[in-house]
């Protein structure tokens, strides 16, 4: 069922257009563009999600008599301003970075161009959907990347901030590689596989262990995974678990898909328990272990030796604990004025928040040898990266390092989802988003992969747009010291 978001704004960016519309600016076509500053974690790379949920925002934005109502009771607002938000229709054209795509910190990762008072509206869900989301796909991509081809389940619903949170969360982390959910909600409405074990409450409602593990043996013979630590892992809980393969499994022709560690030295424990289970004739028993997880973990767990199948990870994936705020920003970019573009900067003490100007295209420039991403380029809008041709990026800040690329392939990173308020684009289903991500996090070097210290990763300004930034700074700057 669709939720009424509408009124899910922040109280400035109604009183900014009720401002634009009884101001010159009322019809002022604006450019604006969400960025982030910053990859969580330190890492090398973030992944784009929140976009398909972004796209169904714009498709239902309007504003209800009640939410009218409201509006007129804060004493803020105009009469004519809000007859024009009870017949509000969305006219902006929006442009996006697919989900599943690599992103970089400073490159426009959603642009908005529409009338003032309507790109001012929509900033906080901009900025709220697409945050959440490429937070928690950029954490679950790290998990996965450190299980070295392990299954990694999402389990964190209980653990989640909200049940929207939970929902989505379980969505972006299936888009940044995990191969299922324990969140039955989440896997329906984005017909992905639900993935789930037996509880500790289980084994703890039966008289002993042994009739616990044999009562779900005997109900789910076919997917039939043991928690076996309720107790103690090594006396009492794979012995059990044996001894109810040999005795329920095995006469009906089944084998066990698995047992589950919660608790403990995981690590040692997973090397016993898969000589215990080898022994007893179920090498192809799988062990899955949960318990607080996170990439850092996993990581030394595999280094150590453990013999893990899979990964459940809850609490430190879905709130991404490690880092949890994504820090996209929303700043207007350009303006247009009598088919004239301008283009507007902001400038701070702080040099990591001075923008960059113009309306501007973000560009990848792969290698045709190898495959993968050598650098991303950003342009204005009315340049075109011929890759047919030699190609020198620079970096913006240390200009003096340059190189020439050549036999490349350049390829735009915005797709068209928006065209005056109506959805131009298809969102790929879940599954094929997640599919897609993999493919490009592959082009990424290893390098750049690395959860410590990794390379980085050039985001380059083509020389038009370098030399109207700079130009714009050294205005401003003359401007300040004549004053």
């Amino acid at each position: 069922m669709r939720k009424d978001l509408t009124m899910l704004l922040d109280l400035y960016e109604m009183t900014m257009s009720n401002g634009f519309f009884e101001s010159e600016y009322r019809d002022k076509t604006v450019y604006f563009d969400m960025f982030f500053r910053r990859v969580p974690d330190n890492g090398g790379f973030a992944i784009m999600a929140g976009l398909d949920q972004l796209i169904e925002y714009f498709n239902n934005l309007s504003f209800s008599d009640d939410d009218i109502e409201y509006l007129r009771s804060l004493s803020l607002f105009s009469e004519e301003y809000l007859d024009y938000l009870k017949n509000f229709k969305f006219e902006c054209d929006v442009w996006a970075v697919p989900e599943g795509t690599p992103i970089f910190p400073n490159e426009p990762i959603v642009t908005v161009r529409g009338p003032a008072l309507q790109a001012f509206l929509v900033e906080t869900m901009v900025l709220l959907t697409i945050n959440h989301q490429s937070l928690i796909a950029t954490k679950a991509n790290r998990i996965v990347r450190a299980a070295q081809g392990r299954a990694v389940l999402e389990f964190g619903a209980r653990r989640a901030h909200s049940y929207d949170a939970a929902i989505y969360g379980a969505r972006a982390a299936i888009i940044g590689g995990c191969a299922g959910t324990s969140c039955v909600k989440s896997a329906k409405d984005f017909s992905v596989a639900p993935s789930g074990t037996m509880a500790h409450s289980w084994v703890q409602l039966f008289p002993d262990e042994y009739s616990a593990f044999k009562a779900y043996a005997e109900k789910y013979p076919d997917s039939c995974l043991l928690l076996v630590d309720t107790y103690n892992v090594l006396k009492s809980g794979v012995p059990n678990a044996i001894r109810v393969f040999d005795e329920v499994l095995k006469p009906l022709g089944k084998r066990p898909r698995g047992i589950r560690i919660d608790s403990g030295d995981i690590t040692y424990l997973t090397k016993k328990c898969r000589k215990m289970l080898d022994d007893a004739g179920y090498p192809d028993c799988k062990i899955c272990v949960s318990n607080s997880l996170d990439e850092y973990l996993i990581r030394d767990m595999l280094v150590q030796g453990a013999c893990v199948d899979s990964f459940g990870v809850g609490e430190r994936l879905i709130t991404a604990s490690s880092e949890a705020v994504f820090g996209g920003v929303y700043k207007l970019s350009a303006v247009e004025k009598d088919g004239e573009v301008i283009p507007k900067i902001k400038v701070s003490e702080n040099i990591a928040k001075i923008t960059v100007p113009g309306i501007k295209i973000p560009w990848r420039l792969f290698d045709n040898e190898t495959g993968k991403a050598i650098a991303d380029v950003i342009t204005l809008n009315y340049e075109k990266i011929d890759d047919t041709k030699p190609y020198e990026i620079f970096d913006p800040v240390h200009t003096w390092k340059r190189k020439i690329v050549t036999n490349f392939t350049a390829k735009k990173l915005q797709v068209k989802i928006m065209e005056k308020g109506k959805q131009v684009y298809e969102s790929p289903a879940v599954r094929e988003i997640a599919a897609y991500c993999r493919e490009q996090v592959d082009a990424m070097w290893d390098e750049v992969k690395r959860f410590e210290k990794p390379h980085t990763y050039y985001v380059d300004l083509s020389q038009d747009l370098w030399d109207l930034r700079f130009e714009m700074l050294k205005e401003i700057s003359t401007k300040g010291a004549k004053k």
